[in-house]
């Protein structure tokens, strides 16, 4: 098998966030994140297992995926939890983690079948009284810190009809890259991006979350006096992993230490996006303030609109007035329908992962 990259030096890349507003769907220079090489699979060979606590396991291949499954499509993003971690670190402190930026985020069409509808012909049989799981692995390759890569959802997420948890073959209407799964991988809209595993082999009903070491120690909100590893180990085992991902935005343009030159009439424009947060989207509104956050005005969902998929980014737009000089800020806020709104500032983690302050464009000169 044909392998990208390596452990030791995995692929993890981000394009430029002015860039990536530059079209509604991600549809090349989307972010990577990876923790282990990239493997070339045979689609005609690979078959995903269905186990664990079922009335019927499975054995499919990507043909019965595609033939044997009603398809559907869904909008979405796809987001890494450190997405926006150089925030968290510059403004409050050091963190631990890859240094991403503002682009760690792709807004996709995704198409395939239904996990319901997977785990339906399988029969779930969690016994009464548990909260039943499911977890998704690819042994395909090693990885980091573990030998195999996994994450795992709430087994009532993803028998809901409302969740549109997929199992992804094609991306924009076209089969998956190599680099985001091909075969097929899970997407689960809402959560963070960990638990959508590419290179799907196995998904497996269960009592108990995951056990790989990216669902048991890794993506998780450790709390404030948790300062270094020493001190993070107590913390592990009894913290949350994460799931849902909270609202944000992000100014995309001008971006900080740019000029922005005024129009004639003294206006400049603003740019950037906005994500809801888990089950709470879609996105209801932007704001954005040029005067440290003390009045706000309505940003213009210029994409996004069409469909109002509760899952997907907007694309926002707004024409502020400014005075020329230097040292400008600006802020923008994002609120979902769900009524959850952008905070000024979360507090630090140890990871940097989960960060939705303001979205922020600093020391901005204004010609």
């Amino acid at each position: 098998m044909k392998l990208d990259y390596s452990v030791d030096e995995p692929l993890n890349r981000e394009p430029p966030v002015d860039e990536l507003i530059s079209s509604f769907y991600t549809e090349k220079g989307a972010y990577d994140r990876n923790h282990g090489p990239i493997p070339h699979l045979d689609a005609d060979s690979h078959i995903v297992h269905v186990d664990g606590a079922v009335d019927h396991k499975l054995a499919l291949s990507i043909a019965q995926l595609k033939y044997d499954f009603k398809q559907h499509d869904v909008v979405c993003c796809l987001q890494c939890a450190g997405n926006r971690r150089h925030t968290m670190r510059t403004l409050l402190k050091e963190v631990d983690g890859i240094d991403w930026g503002d682009g760690a985020v792709m807004n996709c069409k995704w198409s395939g079948p239904m996990l319901k509808d997977i785990l339906k012909k399988a029969g779930p049989k969690i016994p009464g009284g548990q909260k039943g799981h499911v977890a998704f692995a690819s042994f395909q390759t090693e990885c980091q810190d573990d030998t195999w890569y996994g994450g795992s959802i709430e087994l009532e997420r993803a028998l809901r009809d409302d969740a549109d948890v997929l199992l992804a073959l094609e991306m924009n209407g076209e089969p998956l890259p190599v680099n985001n799964g091909f075969p097929v991988r899970v997407i689960v809209p809402g959560i963070a991006g960990a638990r959508s595993v590419k290179w799907l082999d196995r998904i497996t009903v269960q009592s108990e979350e995951s056990k790989n070491f990216y669902q048991t120690h890794d993506y998780k909100v450790l709390p404030p006096d948790a300062v270094d590893k020493e001190s993070a180990s107590k913390y592990w085992g009894v913290t949350p992993a994460i799931q849902e991902m909270p609202v944000n935005s992000v100014i995309a343009v001008p971006q900080s230490g740019e000029t922005t030159k005024l129009s004639p009439q003294g206006t400049t424009e603003i740019r950037g996006y906005a994500l809801p947060s888990g089950d709470g989207g879609p996105v209801a509104k932007v704001e954005v303030s040029v005067d440290d956050g003390k009045t706000w005005a309505d940003a213009e969902i210029v994409d996004g609109l069409e469909g109002r998929s509760r899952w997907a980014w907007v694309l926002w737009k707004a024409t502020v007035k400014l005075e020329k000089g230097g040292g400008i800020r600006i802020f923008s806020r994002a609120t979902d329908v769900a009524g959850q709104t952008q905070c000024a500032q979360p507090q630090w983690n140890l990871r940097g992962v989960c960060y939705n302050g303001y979205g922020e464009s600093r020391d901005i000169s204004v010609a």
